[in-house]
């Protein structure tokens, strides 16, 4: 008796066979062109830190409010595959952000938006201090081959004309010595505004953050074009 698995004609073997071969290969080759293409966006995805004080953690406002998580939105919302991580802690100064610089270095990324300097201010610290924690900031990151957009800060005005311009003239001589773009006023149309600050009068609402982000976009797209380029120049 013919086993019920038995082909009744060896003719039927080598098509069905033909066809079972040709499926295998078809579904082998989808399989690998899908992770191909998730290996591609993968690779394609920019990676941004946002590495500042409280201006940049989100200070009293939900974390999908704060200045990273708003700017990756926007960034998105225009075509661009990209994640803005929040490396911000509020209290800290230049010099705290030099001191943990490494360990906010654990993920690998392509760019950085350094935000430092209102705490320094706030407090009176001497921009001689300042200005070279900076310096060792930016330094770093620049060993590390990850390009750099520098948010600069204004001092309030109780410290006397001599300290703001002091203050303000050392972020965009720190952008020329490190090839870094330079934004000169993180809190630009936002500082000083009631409407767009928490009752402290220093952060930001969302919505201050929303006018922050609209400020910064620009810039920000000139960093992930020099992202960009680096890319090109080094698969080229």
């Amino acid at each position: 008796m013919r086993h019920r698995f038995q082909f009744a004609s060896q003719h039927f073997i080598w098509p069905w066979l033909l066809a079972f071969s040709t499926a295998w290969i078809v579904f082998c080759a989808a399989r690998s062109a899908a992770a191909d293409g998730q290996a591609a966006r993968n690779e394609a995805e920019i990676v941004i830190l946002a590495f500042g004080d409280s201006l940049s953690a989100g200070y009293h406002i939900p974390p999908d409010k704060a200045f990273p998580a708003q700017l990756q939105a926007a960034l998105r919302g225009k075509g661009y595959s990209i994640r803005v991580l929040n490396s911000g802690v509020s209290g800290d100064t230049a010099a705290d952000g030099l001191a943990r610089l490494e360990w906010s270095l654990e993920e690998k990324i392509d760019g950085a938006i350094v935000e430092f300097g209102a705490n320094d201010a706030l407090r009176g610290l001497d921009p001689k201090l300042t200005e070279p924690a900076l310096a060792g900031i930016l330094k770093a990151f620049k060993e590390k081959r990850i390009e750099l957009l520098l948010a600069g800060m204004e001092a309030p005005r109780n410290w006397g004309a001599d300290y703001d311009d002091a203050f303000r003239a050392m972020y965009p001589r720190l952008a020329r010595e490190h090839g870094a773009l330079l934004y000169p006023f993180f809190l630009k149309d936002v500082a000083a505004q009631p409407g767009l600050n928490l009752a402290d009068g220093l952060h930001p609402t969302p919505e201050g953050v929303g006018v922050i982000v609209r400020n910064i976009l620009p810039e920000v797209e000139k960093l992930i074009a020099r992202i960009r380029e680096k890319r090109a120049m080094s698969r080229g």
